[in-house]
């Protein structure tokens, strides 16, 4: 490329590097891309997009199975694994081409190569088969790599028997058993995924519970309908050894009592965290700290040196698109000047799990606003008494809302149950508005919806449920 001097720099293409970059050329300043690999990142190619096509074949493969509860009848229902896959890439190659059209849209080049800090303001880019590409320099650079999957020795990956998320999302044959380490959202969408399918599922969980970071009553119900599925979990358990063989994967469980078991499964996906893309990005020429694998930055993103940012999944939890995109946003209003800026607050960032039953939840836990040292009220509302919930056939699960006793406002909302990962956004709404139990108890909520439980639990905290 002939030009090579910028305002802006973004390191990755990402949903956070390459939101920022279009919010720095809506703001008028000249920004340009670096990718050494495919537009829209993980979320795009190998995360949230396709795992959720993925999921939505499970979703209705159990549906079909399940078309006599409503007077509909489906026989002989299977699926054919390499079009369900193929679904899957179809539509995360269709949303990566989608974010080229919005470079172009917007007049920013995306240089297609892996790039170094070379200096204050200075990128320099290597080609991929190593060659030397013209340097970039810019005003600000905002580093935007992402992270990958972490693994533990004795717990490494070799893409045929142990598999990340990438593989567990392309197999060439089906398998009829998995073990699955970890019981986060990625864990546990994989576990719901192929235990929908006909797979024998087993979760490993090292905490006494799964979903661990969810508030202690949405784990317990969400234990309870993955056990009735069929899905086997062991919490307050490690992976002690695991043996790749010609028939599968020998492990070796040993829990909190040190008691130990052994069996056979044909694959293994870790699922026990991710580390930022820290390496070979010249970080440390340019005194910028790095913790636990993260890229350390203060409120506004900023990364040690002058000019120089992070965002996403490589400054660490929540490792969520969303977060990343709305760090980028906030960063690039920063850099230019506007007014009206604020830091963001991790405290209005809902987290959802696509799993079935769907998790999402915001803010904090009942017993973090406990040890937060809140006095509070609790509202809870089952699925079991929502009419639309009864009509849908899915009337498992529960609402429930954590309010400060003393000012009414809201300090968590955590769900289990039929699309809580749409329903969570109004009270991400609410909360950012700073909004009371007053507000929300006077917003008509129309009937017959799923909306109506997130009403009657706010009821329920200040005793004033009407339909339980």
């Amino acid at each position: 490329m002939t030009d090579t001097e910028f305002d802006l720099v973004v390191i990755g293409a990402g949903p956070g590097g390459y939101v920022a970059a279009i919010r720095a050329a809506q703001l008028g300043m000249k920004t340009a891309v670096v990718e050494r690999d495919r537009l829209g990142g993980i979320c795009l190619n190998w995360g949230c997009i396709p795992t959720k096509a993925l999921l939505r074949t499970s979703e209705l493969y159990h549906q079909m199975q399940n078309a006599e509860a409503f007077g509909l009848r489906a026989d002989n229902v299977g699926f054919d694994l390499s079009k369900v896959i193929a679904r899957s890439r179809a539509v995360a190659e269709k949303l990566s081409n989608g974010v080229a059209y919005l470079m172009k849209k917007n007049n920013i080049p995306v240089i297609d190569g892996t790039a170094k800090l070379e200096g204050r303001g200075r990128v320099a880019l290597t080609g991929k088969n190593g060659e030397t590409l013209t340097s970039l320099t810019a005003k600000h650079i905002i580093i935007a790599t992402g992270a990958r999957a972490k693994t533990l020795p004795g717990l490494e990956p070799d893409g045929k028997h142990v598999w990340t998320y990438k593989e567990a999302m392309v197999p060439e044959t089906f398998p009829r058993s998995l073990l699955i380490v970890g019981s986060g959202a990625i864990g546990i969408e994989f576990a719901s995924f192929y235990r929908t399918l006909g797979a024998q599922v087993s979760v490993v969980e090292m905490l006494d519970r799964i979903l661990p970071a969810e508030d202690e009553d949405i784990s317990r119900l969400a234990h309870k309908a993955f056990k009735k599925q069929g899905i086997a979990i062991r919490t307050g358990t490690t992976v002690e050894r695991m043996v790749p063989g010609a028939d599968g994967v020998t492990v070796t469980l040993k829990a909190e009592d040190g008691s130990t078991a052994k069996g056979v499964v044909e694959r293994v996906i870790l699922a026990i965290g991710i580390i930022g893309n820290v390496e070979g990005l010249g970080l440390e020429e340019q005194d910028v700290a790095i913790e636990r694998g993260h890229i350390v930055v203060d409120e506004w993103c900023r990364a040690g040196a002058s000019g120089l940012y992070a965002i996403g999944d490589v400054v660490g939890p929540p490792w969520l698109a969303h977060k990343a995109m709305h760090e980028g946003v906030m960063c690039v209003e920063k850099i230019a000047g506007l007014d009206g800026v604020h830091p963001m607050d991790k405290a209005n960032i809902p987290a959802c799990t696509y799993c079935a039953p769907q998790v999402a939840s915001l803010g904090l836990t009942e017993t973090a606003a406990q040890e937060a040292g809140y006095d509070i009220k609790v509202g809870r509302y089952p699925y079991l008494a929502n009419g639309k919930a009864i009509a849908m056939g899915e009337a498992e699960g529960l609402i429930k809302t954590i309010f400060d006793a003393k000012t009414g406002a809201l300090l968590g909302a955590h769900m289990i149950g039929a699309e809580v990962t749409e329903l969570i956004q109004g009270f991400a709404i609410g909360k950012t508005l700073e909004t009371t139990e007053a507000e929300l108890i006077n917003t008509v909520f129309p009937h017959p919806t799923l909306s109506e439980m997130m009403h009657e639990s706010v009821l329920d905290a200040f005793g004033r449920a009407l339909h339980i």
